[in-house]
Order: C-alpha cells, then sequence, then structure tokens
C-alpha cells in the first residue's frame, strides 16, 4: 500500500444517495472517495439492510475499498467534482 496515501478511520453514509464516503489525504490535500452500495454489496458479496449494516460491511472490506481508491487516486481519475467514485 502506498504510504503516500492516507485513509483516516471516518466515514458517513447519506441516504439520500446510498452512498458512503469516506476522506484520503496525500500531498496535504484531502479527496474525498465515494462508493456506492450498490459496489459494496459487489464487493463482500453480502446484502444489508440499513445504515449501521452497510457501515459495518465497509469496516469488513476497508482494505479492499481503500486499494481500489487508492489505484483510481494514482491513475488521477477524479471526476468532475474533485471526488473519486469507486
Amino acid at each position: 500500500m502506498n504510504q503516500s496515501i492516507l485513509f483516516p478511520e471516518l466515514q458517513s453514509y447519506c441516504e439520500l444517495t446510498e452512498h458512503i464516503e469516506f476522506p484520503a489525504q496525500t500531498n496535504g490535500q484531502l479527496i474525498y472517495c465515494v462508493l456506492g452500495r450498490d459496489k459494496l454489496h459487489h464487493i463482500s458479496q453480502e446484502q444489508s439492510e440499513n445504515e449501521a449494516q452497510l457501515l459495518a460491511l465497509f469496516e469488513q472490506y476497508r482494505f479492499d475499498i481503500e486499494e481500489l481508491a487508492e489505484q483510481l487516486i494514482e491513475n488521477e481519475q477524479f471526476a468532475e467534482d474533485g471526488k473519486i467514485y469507486i
């Protein structure tokens, strides 16, 4: 794992968009990463019923999710809003 990209243990779920958003830090820059509910279910091969279960799944698969985000950041695949969408 690239040590120049740090992932603080912060995340939040937006029920409206059904996304989990979590930050990454690289070279002093804060980057927001977004993981959709469907993508989380695909990664985990599990379903969730509510926010608490989604966040628990996120924690369980955090390492894999961070690796995906890291690859997108390193390849500079930023969306127009500056976020990384997984």
